[in-house]
């Protein structure tokens, strides 16, 4: 076959090759941070994301193989190659109503895996087809670029080089520079217009194809200026913040009576500030009993650690209610972007210091010892599983004076067997003598207080009755009557053996099914239209 002018230059077919592994990676890595929002960005999530697109790339090397030895007309290739920019063009705009319609389907007729299953079918939805397409590059490529088998490894290897490298830039760039400053969706949308100039720039050179290529860029406009505006939680119309960093997708909403963070666009209030300095009626408050089992009335000066800062919800009630005992409050918050909406939605005194950085890794940097420690990092199902483990606890348990208390909070309630609950304070019972907990009345949060000293009980009791709050001595005096000792059963998380992904899909269905059960009943009873009349 006589080669196009364009393809005689090898360059261009290396650039080709380097800016289709480019792509795939910054793909997948969109992928993860489109699907993060609505199923968490766990191991589970990601395994299911690099499996679906190894699936794709493996096919499409295979059919793109066979389709080169049988029609080695580099005018396809192209064509595939503009194709794939297309739909990945178009993932901003309407990415985001598939993951809610196939949630939706799925959440009315499963019962178990349910974010497996979602997670799976999206993807298989979603992005199987671009990068099918994209895997026929490289086994179409190397028929134009061997011109002699003398010299096939030393070309071959080149257009892997240029792969690898692309592949490489296309890991960092998404990650470091494209999605923190302009989001996901602009990462989708530059990526595409890279893999459609590819394609221009093959048919300008050979004058074909042109209306083809005049209604891809039309396409491709149309999908940069609606989908470029689209939001995650597109239902959502009053928003005041919607923005992404490198750890999270970040959601602030105001209503009359609070200031709310989500990092979840379907569920979670990872933060919250009441407007007139109330009790949140979240676990925050039960979270208060820790200061008074560590009694610091009785300190001239007591130090708080909050690993999980959030913007600062515990952070600010402490300072509220125990600000007369010269409480000292340090946050550790990964996420610089929240500590930055703490300060200019939530109010966080800029006294509080706040350190960005990995809550384990800062307990490894500091010798200091608190008189409470706040575990506060685990949400949704994304529970870090090197914050779950028994060294973990054994670090904070070190960092811990002699009389002092961490207090876990533990948002997904779990009583089954082998439930990830039973999994932490299992971990935990291991570690500290004395573990109490209390489930959060109207949520699915627990929280759980561990010490090595007996007087934690003894030191509630006495210290809620000297609250001034009514509402908080109410909450005190009832919580120190519901504290429940905590034998552990044997289970034990280790850096080495954490399954805490898997452990916390189970509880996500058992969630799930609870809070849907009505809503299956009557799609069962009255179908579709039965169940938008309820809703």
């Amino acid at each position: 076959m006589e080669k196009k002018n364009i393809l005689k230059n090898k360059y261009y077919l290396y650039l080709t090759e380097f800016f289709a592994g480019m792509s795939v990676m910054a793909v997948e890595l969109g992928a993860s941070r489109l699907l993060a929002p609505y199923f968490s960005s766990s191991q589970i999530v990601w395994t299911i994301i690099i499996g679906t697109i190894m699936i794709a790339m493996a096919l499409g090397n295979i059919w793109g193989g066979k389709s080169a030895d049988k029609d080695p007309n580099p005018d396809k290739l192209y064509l595939r190659i503009m194709a794939a920019a297309i739909w990945i063009a178009a993932i901003p705009l309407v990415g985001k109503h598939l993951i809610v319609g196939i949630s939706g389907l799925l959440i009315l007729t499963v019962n178990t895996n349910f974010l497996i299953l979602a997670a799976f079918i999206t993807c298989m939805v979603i992005f199987v087809f671009p990068l099918f397409l994209l895997g026929t590059v490289t086994p179409s490529l190397v028929k134009y670029t061997v011109d002699s088998l003398d010299e096939s490894g030393k070309t071959v290897g080149t257009l892997e080089a240029f792969n690898t490298i692309g592949s490489i830039l296309g890991t960092f760039l998404p990650t470091f520079v494209t999605i923190p400053t302009v989001g996901t969706s602009v990462t989708f949308l530059i990526f595409s217009g890279i893999l459609l100039c590819l394609g221009l720039i093959y048919f300008i050179s050979t004058r074909k194809k042109k209306l083809f290529c005049l209604a891809a860029v039309v396409v491709f406009l149309i999908c940069s200026i609606f989908g470029h505006f689209d939001h995650f939680a597109f239902w959502e119309d009053a928003l005041l913040v919607e923005d992404e960093s490198i750890y999270n997708y970040l959601q602030v909403k105001e209503d009359p009576s609070s200031m709310i963070l989500s990092t979840n666009v379907l569920f979670g209030v990872q933060s919250i500030r009441m407007k007139d300095d109330a009790l949140t009626g979240m676990y925050y408050d039960y979270a208060l009993a820790a200061p008074l089992m560590a009694d610091i009335s009785k300190k001239d000066k007591s130090d708080v650690l909050i690993l999980g800062m959030g913007t600062g919800t515990y952070a600010a009630q402490c300072r509220r209610y125990f600000n007369n005992n010269n409480m000292n409050i340090e946050g550790v918050e990964i996420d610089e972007k929240i500590t930055k909406l703490a300060h200019k939605y939530f109010e966080l005194p800029d006294d509080i210091r706040v350190t960005t950085y990995d809550g384990r890794a800062y307990l490894q940097a500091v010798d200091k010892k608190y008189d409470v420690i706040m575990v506060d990092a685990y949400q949704d199902i994304t529970i870090p599983f090197q914050m779950s483990s028994e060294e973990f606890f054994h670090m904070v348990k070190d960092h811990l004076k002699e009389d002092g208390v961490m207090v876990v909070n533990m948002n997904m309630h779990s009583d089954g067997k082998n439930s990830i609950n039973e999994y932490l304070q299992d971990t935990i019972g291991h570690v500290f003598s004395n573990v109490y907990t209390t489930d959060v009345k109207g949520s699915t949060n627990r929280e759980l207080f561990a010490m090595d000293h007996g007087r934690g009980i003894r030191n509630l009791e006495k210290n809620s009755n000297d609250q001034n709050d009514p509402a908080l001595k109410a909450l005190m005096q009832d919580i120190s009557e519901t504290l429940t000792p905590y034998q552990p059963k044997g289970h034990l998380l280790t850096d080495d053996k954490a399954p805490v992904e898997l452990l916390g899909i189970h509880a996500i269905d058992g969630l799930i099914k609870d809070e849907i059960g009505y809503y299956k009943e009557i799609f069962k009873k009255e179908g579709m239209k039965g169940l938008i009349n309820q809703l």
